[in-house]
C-alpha cells in the first residue's frame, strides 16, 4: 500500500458524515460499525445521530462537529471494543432528520362511502402531498423503521401513508355532516378541510412521528359517481328552495298583517272614536264591495244603493252592540223594593229587600216594628189606631202638626 492510499483510507475512517446524494432521506444508516478515536463526527442542522449497540440506543448527538473520544463524550465508553487496546469504538450509527419533510406524496381510493347530504353510495378519490417530522429519532428506529433501516422514503412512510388514507374516509364524512354539504360540495372546503385532516390524522406518537400541514390535494370522482351526485345534489336544492319560498311568503303575509292592525289600531283611536263606529264603517265598506263584486247596481244609484246597504248593516250591528250593553247593564243592577228598607235574616244573615219570607233560605223575616206617632207607644204591624191613645196608625207627628 502506497502512502497515499494510506492517507486516503485514514482521513476516510477518521471522517463520519452523511453523503450529500443521500440527504434526502429520513433515515440514513452509516455503512461502516468499526471507528477509531477522535475520529471527526458532523451532524448537519436540521437531524440528529443516534447510536446503538446490540440492540439497544446508547446515546444520541445533536446538530454539530463531535469528536469522538471518551473524554468529550461519555456515552462512548459503552461502544469501546476492548480487543483493539481501547482504539476503536463499535457500533451502529444512523443519520435521522429532524426538520420537517415535505412533499410527502399520496393518494387513491379512499374507499365506499355514503354521502352524508344524498345518501348517495359513492368512491370518492384524493390526491395530494402531506409534510410530516420525526419527533423522536429513537422511537422511530426502533418502534417504525427497525435497525437495517434500508431503502427510500417512500419504503419508510408506506404504512404512515396507508394510516393516513384511512382516517381520510373518516374524517370527510365527518366535515361534510358538521357543514350539512355533500362530498361533492367538500371540493369548495379546500381549507377546512385540510385542517381537519391534520387535527384528525391517525395517532402516530407510538412510532414518533407527527404530521404537520397538508399541501395541495385533490378530492373527485369517477364520471358514474360525479353524475349522481350532481342529480341529487339538485333535486335537493329544489326542494330547499320550495322551502324559501313558502318561508318568505308567510313572512311577507304576517308582516301585511301587523301593518294592517296598525292602521286599525290608529284608525280605532283617532278616527272612529271607538269600536262600533269602527265596525259600522268596516261593514259599510264590506257589503259593498260585495254588492259590487256581484255586479249589484251600477252607477250612481248603484253606488247610493251599496252605501245605504253598508250603513243599514252598520247601524244594525251598533243597535245589537248597544241593545247588547244595554242589557248587560240592566242585568246588573239590583233590584230593590221602591220605598222599601233593606232587611237581614235572621237565619242565613242575607240582606235583601223587605217581605215576609227570606229570598235565600225561606224562612219568615222580622217585621220592622211600628210605634205611634202621637205617644210613642209600640202599636201592632196591623193596627189601624194607637190602643193607648187613639192616635190613627200613620199619623203625622204632633210636632209636624
Amino acid at each position: 500500500m502506497g502512502v497515499f492510499d494510506f492517507v486516503k483510507n485514514g482521513v476516510r475512517e477518521m471522517m463520519i458524515a452523511r453523503p450529500d446524494h443521500l440527504k434526502h432521506l429520513i433515515v440514513y444508516k452509516h455503512p461502516d460499525q468499526n471507528f477509531p478515536f477522535w475520529s471527526q463526527l458532523t451532524v448537519d442542522s436540521d437531524e440528529c445521530c443516534a447510536f446503538f449497540k446490540d440492540g439497544k440506543v446508547v446515546g444520541v448527538l445533536p446538530p454539530g462537529r463531535h469528536t469522538l473520544s471518551t473524554q468529550n463524550i461519555p456515552f462512548l465508553n459503552n461502544i469501546v471494543n476492548s480487543f483493539t487496546g481501547g482504539q476503536v469504538f463499535i457500533s451502529e450509527i444512523f443519520f435521522v432528520k429532524t426538520s420537517p419533510v415535505r412533499g410527502v406524496p399520496f393518494g387513491g381510493p379512499i374507499g365506499d362511502m355514503i354521502d352524508p347530504l344524498t345518501g348517495e353510495q359513492v368512491v370518492p378519490r384524493i390526491f395530494g402531498e402531506f409534510s410530516l417530522v420525526v419527533t423522536d429519532p429513537v422511537r422511530f428506529i426502533v418502534g417504525y423503521t427497525g435497525q437495517a433501516a434500508q431503502g427510500d422514503n417512500d419504503q419508510i412512510l408506506q404504512w404512515i401513508k396507508g394510516l393516513f388514507m384511512n382516517g381520510v374516509k373518516t374524517t370527510l364524512g365527518e366535515l361534510c355532516e358538521v357543514e350539512g354539504k355533500s362530498v361533492l360540495q367538500a371540493v369548495s372546503l379546500t381549507t377546512k378541510l385540510a385542517n381537519a385532516f391534520v387535527a384528525n390524522a391517525p395517532d402516530l406518537n407510538e412510532i414518533g412521528v407527527r404530521i404537520l400541514q397538508m399541501g395541495q390535494f385533490n378530492l373527485n370522482f369517477s364520471e358514474e359517481d360525479r353524475e349522481r351526485l350532481v342529480a341529487a345534489n339538485s333535486e335537493i336544492a329544489k326542494a330547499n328552495r320550495g322551502v324559501k319560498v313558502a318561508e318568505a311568503q308567510a313572512k311577507a303575509k304576517q308582516f301585511e298583517l301587523d301593518q294592517k292592525y296598525s292602521q286599525d289600531a290608529k284608525y280605532v283611536q283617532n278616527l272612529a272614536g271607538n269600536y262600533n263606529n269602527y265596525a259600522a264603517g268596516q261593514a259599510m265598506i264590506g257589503a259593498g264591495q260585495g254588492m259590487a263584486a256581484h255586479g249589484v247596481g251600477d252607477g250612481i244609484a248603484g253606488a247610493g244603493m251599496q252605501m245605504a246597504v253598508g250603513v243599514g248593516m252598520g247601524n244594525q250591528m251598533m243597535g245589537g252592540m248597544q241593545a247588547g250593553a244595554q242589557g248587560a247593564q240592566q242585568a246588573q243592577q239590583p233590584s230593590f223594593t221602591p220605598g222599601g228598607a233593606m232587611t237581614t235574616c235572621a237565619k242565613c244573615n242575607t240582606r235583601q229587600p223587605g217581605g215576609k219570607f227570606c229570598a235565600e233560605c225561606g224562612g219568615p223575616l222580622a217585621q220592622a216594628k211600628k210605634f205611634c206617632t202621637g205617644c210613642g207607644q209600640e202599636t201592632g204591624a196591623t193596627a189601624k189606631f194607637c190602643a193607648n191613645c187613639g192616635t190613627p196608625a200613620g199619623a203625622a207627628p204632633i210636632s209636624a202638626r
